[in-house]
């Protein structure tokens, strides 16, 4: 898939609002482009390409003075809103001297950006994390070398953990023996694929707590809302207690995929606090995940999914519908009259 094709008019997660320095800037590729993400001192977000239209040095080398980034090159010093407000060589501002922004709006923690018309960027349209405001996780961040769309249909296909985790989450085949899939879409488009594995077996680090060959009730429930945020609902109870006796605190991630580039995602989540939660965040995505997508990746040397001809199971129909609905959202905007995204 082209750089080209990435859905427009959406909302994708730019950063961690903390990941920004207090007066300064963060400086991040996001849809195969440069960007510069800085908030005023007034407390408002912004978002600038970070390319200076003079003679196209990166703004970030330059300098931010007050609500301003000055370019390292010549100075010409531009405004959050895009426009240029200062001209060393003269008074006057050539009308070209502005660089594109987009709408950067703050939700549970994170940025939120919209790279298509404008006029269509409605908050309450980026999807519900509330959850991560009442968690007390560190809020954490890499780049997988391999395509956004790759990694999403591995989270949405939670039978891979079976094969590919059998080292970090001490998986015993209960998914395979007990599981029950269902697979939904709501309204607002958002797509749940619901493993639920009832008198189950438990783990072996369970046992401790229940006891030797005493049956649990595990879920597995992980939401997908375009392009690619995703959140994992995870937990396990006594049997027959309808969820009401826990063995362990429900949790729930965010797994918030942006593409870098169109081989390149960045990947938010949150885990503990700690090195030993950071090893292990590490290990499960870059370690175990990314070299099998990566492979995967590499095998279809470029092709379109589609095109390729996959054989697909019942494990894949949350992964299919998410795809689906990225297949529409791109047709719907190549049907429609170029917007102007950015000023």
């Amino acid at each position: 898939m082209a750089a080209s094709q990435f859905v427009q008019n959406a909302w994708y997660m730019a950063a961690w609002a903390q990941e920004v320095p207090d007066g300064g800037f963060l400086a991040r590729k996001l849809l195969g482009k440069p960007w510069l993400l800085v908030r005023s001192e007034q407390g408002d977000w912004a978002m600038l390409a970070d390319r200076c239209p003079h003679r196209f040095a990166p703004l970030s080398r330059g300098k931010r003075v007050a609500d301003t980034i000055a370019c390292g090159y010549h100075g010409l010093t531009f405004g959050f809103d895009g426009a240029c407000v200062f001209n060393p060589f003269g008074k006057d501002v050539p009308s070209a001297a502005r660089v594109a922004t987009y709408a950067l709006v703050e939700r549970y923690g994170a940025l939120w950006f919209w790279p298509g018309d404008p006029a269509l960027a409605d908050p309450k349209k980026i999807p519900d994390f509330s959850f991560i405001e009442d968690a007390r996780d560190a809020r954490d961040w890499l780049v997988m070398d391999v395509n956004y769309e790759l990694i999403s249909d591995n989270l949405l296909d939670l039978s891979h953990a079976e094969f590919l985790h059998t080292e970090t989450f001490g998986v015993n085949g209960a998914l395979f023996e007990f599981g029950v899939q269902s697979v939904t879409t709501d309204d607002d488009g958002s797509v749940w694929n619901r493993w639920d594995m009832p008198n189950s077996r438990a783990p072996e680090w369970a046992t401790a707590i229940v006891g030797e060959g005493v049956p649990i009730d595990q879920w597995l429930h992980i939401r997908w809302n375009a392009p690619a945020s995703l959140a994992l609902h995870i937990g396990m109870a006594r049997a027959g207690s309808n969820g009401a006796d826990p063995i362990m605190p429900p949790m729930a991630n965010p797994h918030i995929l942006t593409p870098e580039t169109d081989t390149t995602t960045h990947y938010f989540f949150t885990r503990g606090h700690g090195e030993e939660a950071a090893t292990m965040a590490r290990k499960v995505f870059l370690e175990e995940d990314e070299p099998m997508i990566r492979a995967q990746q590499q095998a279809m040397a470029g092709a379109d999914f589609w095109d390729l001809h996959p054989v697909i199971l019942p494990s894949d129909a949350a992964g299919i519908r998410a795809r689906r609905r990225l297949m529409q959202m791109r047709r719907a905007e190549a049907d429609q009259p170029t917007a102007t995204p950015a000023v």
